[in-house]
């Protein structure tokens, strides 16, 4: 697939240092991804979005957060009716100084050096306070103060959420748990992690236990069972093709699985999150 280029320059007015789009999106597939020379952050409002990138794709819903930083090629799909992204273009002379200013988030959200765009969620609470601060955004002069005091209480509340790995974790494993993040390589269960490294199971599984406390096996069913939830308050899928698509066709293994680590059946996860959906 071709990759276009786009430029803030063309996005961004001369005195500001953001834009802000809310788009629906088409249920085609774009014809050819695009990179650009800034930082982009979105979010999906509603529906189910279909996300592709250079490696695949992956598919979001709403509450779901994509971190793009300046080179980054992706490109997005609308799968359903009304799937609306909210899309904020950032100066890179606003963002690239913020981990400098603030050391804690070297090595993550825009400031990673994975290859894949790092990706979060919000509930429904977070979103809403999410979607206050564009709205404000939008109401005033779109200029650096105004872009810090949306993201600063985001990136600081992401910060908190999702902790840095120990410093003892090898780039190896770092590189091989964010890819793991993939549907198409957690689907595979540990052994799609474990290629990833390129290292033998024994070996991986022995450094993971060490520096994360979790095995292959454990690791990537957190990451499942987060996608299913993902695809239970966002989409009407079935359970069979929410349970397929995360690599475990057996229903009643999935059944146990995401009860084990939700609290609830995936039914009754589904009835009370989806009445959670924050419209725009």
């Amino acid at each position: 697939m071709q990759t276009k280029h786009l430029f803030y320059k063309d996005i961004i007015e001369p005195s500001a240092a953001a834009h802000l789009t809310r788009a629906l999106l088409d249920a085609a597939r774009p014809s050819a991804l695009h990179d650009h020379d800034f930082y982009e952050l979105f979010w999906v409002q509603n529906g189910t979005v279909r996300h592709h990138t250079t490696s695949g794709r992956t598919d979001l819903s709403e509450g779901d957060l994509v971190f793009l930083r300046p080179g980054q090629a992706h490109g997005l799909q609308g799968r359903g009716e009304a799937a609306m992204v909210v899309s904020l273009t950032l100066h890179p002379d606003v963002i690239a100084p913020l981990a400098t200013r603030f050391p804690a988030l070297q090595g993550r959200l825009f400031w990673t050096d994975d290859a894949e765009p790092y990706q979060t969620r919000r509930d429904s609470r977070a979103l809403a306070a999410l979607n206050h601060a564009a709205l404000r955004l939008e109401q005033a002069r779109p200029d650096a103060l105004e872009v810090e005091a949306l993201l600063l209480p985001l990136i600081s509340a992401l910060r908190d959420e999702h902790p840095p790995a120990p410093h003892a974790t090898p780039d190896w494993l770092l590189r091989a748990c964010s890819a793991a993040r993939r549907p198409d390589v957690f689907r595979e269960g540990a052994a799609g992690l474990v290629a990833q490294t390129g290292r033998a199971h024994a070996h991986v599984s022995r450094t993971m236990r060490r520096t994360l406390g979790q095995s292959p096996s454990e690791f990537v069913n957190d990451l499942r069972m987060a996608y299913a939830a993902r695809r239970l308050a966002g989409t009407e899928d079935t359970l069979a093709e929410i349970a397929e698509d995360c690599g475990i066709p057996n229903l009643s293994h999935f059944h146990k699985q995401f009860r084990a680590s939700h609290g609830v059946t995936p039914h009754r996860y589904r009835k009370q999150h989806q009445r959670e959906v924050v419209q725009p």
